[in-house]
């Protein structure tokens, strides 16, 4: 049986490592992109279908841990507040997961990476967008745009971050929603690919294996985080948002 310690070196695997802690230390900050980070360094390194489930068990103690750092009652709370954006997201997540090995996920990764990237940049240069509202309709239509392109690709932060930035969500409350909407999908989406294939008795010790390095980053950057006020993290949340939307047009563009 193939294993990471037979497909790597010990330089690659400490890089491996480097890039697991980074994404772990990102998300302790924002409260998203590990995903991107995970898969855009270990796609440099490993095979892509290995990079995804690499991303996955992580993404499922990561996020349980942010879902979870208010408390339970809060977590709840968060769940009943988006179920339909967590309904609609789960169907169209466990749809796209088994695309993954036949379809090309760049259209798809362009199709969002587009409007994401023109709605920072509109804010970072002062046309702010904003939904006065929440409504089960936009619930509904963002959910499955996140669902979709993280069943493709185990990245379905940018528009979920987007949506939340544009209800003007408080920081503490997005951390938490934010965790409470990756975990779920996070364990979807590990449901998802061991149907797929992705995650099988190969990879699984892998994803296994960066488990740590993220969590010892995320509490890292937790630390940070409290220090932050609310205009500078959604400064520093449009940044990191802006990042993951070029890195996906890269990807889409380029491959």
């Amino acid at each position: 049986m193939t294993s990471i310690f037979s497909i790597t070196s010990p330089s690659e695997l400490a890089l491996i490592f480097l890039i697991a802690t980074l994404g772990g230390l990102i998300k302790g900050l924002v409260g998203f992109a590990m995903p991107m980070v995970l898969i855009a360094g270990l796609t440099m390194i490993v095979p892509p279908d290995w990079a995804l489930a690499g991303v996955i068990l992580p993404a499922v103690v990561a996020n349980g841990m942010q879902a979870l750092h208010s408390g339970k009652a809060a977590a709840i709370a968060s769940v009943l507040r988006f179920r339909v954006f967590l309904l609609v997201g789960l169907v169209f997540l466990l749809s796209s997961a088994q695309l993954v090995t036949r379809v090309e996920p760049d259209t798809f990764m362009l199709m969002i990476a587009v409007p994401v990237v023109a709605f920072v940049l509109m804010q970072l240069l002062g046309v702010r967008f904003r939904v006065h509202r929440q409504s089960a309709r936009l619930d509904a239509f963002v959910g499955a745009i996140a669902g979709f392109i993280g069943g493709m690709s185990g990245v379905w932060g940018p528009p979920t971050v987007a949506y939340l930035t544009a209800l003007d969500t408080p920081k503490q409350d997005q951390m938490r929603v934010q965790g409470v909407v990756y975990g779920l999908g996070a364990v979807a989406l590990a449901i998802a690919h061991v149907g797929s294939g992705v995650l099988r008795m190969e990879t699984l010790p892998f994803s296994m294996l960066l488990v740590l390095p993220v969590t010892i980053g995320m509490w890292l950057g937790g630390q940070f985080q409290d220090k932050i006020d609310q205009a500078m993290f959604r400064k520093l949340t449009l940044l990191v948002l802006l990042v993951a939307g070029l890195n996906l047009l890269r990807r889409a563009l380029l491959g």
